[in-house]
């Protein structure tokens, strides 16, 4: 039997389309993740690949791909199992996802744990449902149903839930006018790239730990930058402090840069961005560009906080640099490779808004 991986598609153009419009219409985000392995895989990616970037198992991606490849979209559905019979309902599958997302363990019989692990999921299995799991069968339940074994974060306790929703639908509202009314959509943020940024986990020798040097100062670049929400362009300035004579710099750069149509600018409430110094500048160019502010305390809805987070990830973290020219030089680096693929960055990035 030929590998899945091998299978040349003719309509390639065509399938990668549909599987993007099926990503974009789906608020299921099971069905999310199988859509974007597709994706992934139909855009040359190895399975290794895929697995990394998802975070799923090379099990699970093959049976996403042998049901792709045998029955198209219809074959992910997840009312369609193109693998094993599963041993839970829908209903329980359901219950399990929101007992493991709102509850924690010490609020459903496990004293003194506020975490969960497979451990006690797979306890909790059989306790409710008298369905016995290996613990391997556990973790493969658990990346089937978008789980993955990841470091939590913070959130501003101060945000507005409903302004973040708010929001969410003056977005979309964004979006339908983009092609009528506006040019493009470009969404704003600054960041600080110090000399030694931060310490990430890495793969080192057992019993060994890597040494990462550091003068112990705070020097670095500050950057400036957006990313095109349809595009995934990428624009970043590098300035040696943040104010409104530099953001005000910045924009007249920006209508430089896109002079033709209207660009929304989709930005943060830092003060720079409301500065009295930038407001004529404003008035002046309204046709041509508007700033949009985001809720307060909300910055998981800024995607180009996601760049931010890519970049140092990839390679700010466990490195030391000794000149500021060095982080440039690694920034610069970083952007131009993955400037290469921009309909990457959009998937990443920008499709899941």
């Amino acid at each position: 039997m030929a590998r899945t991986k091998a299978i040349q598609f003719e309509d390639k153009a065509e399938r990668l389309t549909e599987v993007r419009i099926a990503m974009k219409a789906t608020d299921e985000i099971r069905l999310y993740v199988r859509y974007q392995c597709i994706y992934l895989f139909l855009s040359g990616e190895r399975r290794d690949r895929i697995t990394e970037i998802l975070d799923l198992n090379i099990e699970t991606v093959g049976i996403y791909i042998r049901a792709y490849c045998s029955e198209g979209l219809e074959g992910l559905q997840l009312d369609h199992s193109p693998g094993r019979p599963r041993r839970l309902t829908d209903e329980q599958e359901q219950e399990l996802c929101q007992t493991i997302i709102h509850k924690r363990p010490a609020e459903v019989g496990f004293p003194a744990n506020m975490n969960w692990n497979s451990i006690m999921i797979r306890q909790w299995i059989e306790q409710q449902y008298q369905v016995s799991y290996s613990e391997r069968g556990t973790r493969e339940l658990l990346y089937r149903l978008g789980f993955s074994f990841t470091r939590p974060t913070y959130t501003l306790a101060k945000a507005d839930p409903e302004q973040q929703e708010a929001f969410k639908e003056s977005f979309e509202g964004l979006k339908k006018i983009a092609s009528a009314e506006i040019a493009r959509i470009l969404f704003e943020d600054e960041c600080m790239i110090r000399d030694y940024q931060a310490l990430a986990n890495t793969w080192f020798p057992k019993g060994q730990q890597k040494r990462i040097p550091t003068y112990g100062q705070h020097r670095g670049a500050k950057l400036m930058g957006t990313i095109d929400y349809e595009t995934g362009e990428i624009y970043v300035e590098d300035h040696a402090q943040y104010d409104a004579g530099v953001f005000l710099s910045f924009l007249e750069n920006i209508i430089a840069k896109y002079p033709e149509g209207k660009t929304v600018m989709i930005l943060d409430n830092a003060r720079i961005h409301h500065a009295k110094l930038i407001q004529p500048f404003l008035n002046e160019h309204a046709n041509q560009l508007e700033l949009v502010f985001l809720p307060p305390y909300s910055p998981q809805l800024n995607i180009i906080e996601g760049l931010w987070g890519w970049m140092k990830k990839s390679v700010i973290y466990n490195v030391f640099f000794e000149t500021v020219e060095e982080i440039r030089s690694a920034v610069n680096g970083f952007i131009e490779e993955i400037s290469k693929e921009p309909m990457k960055i959009v998937d990443r990035l920008c499709i899941k808004l």
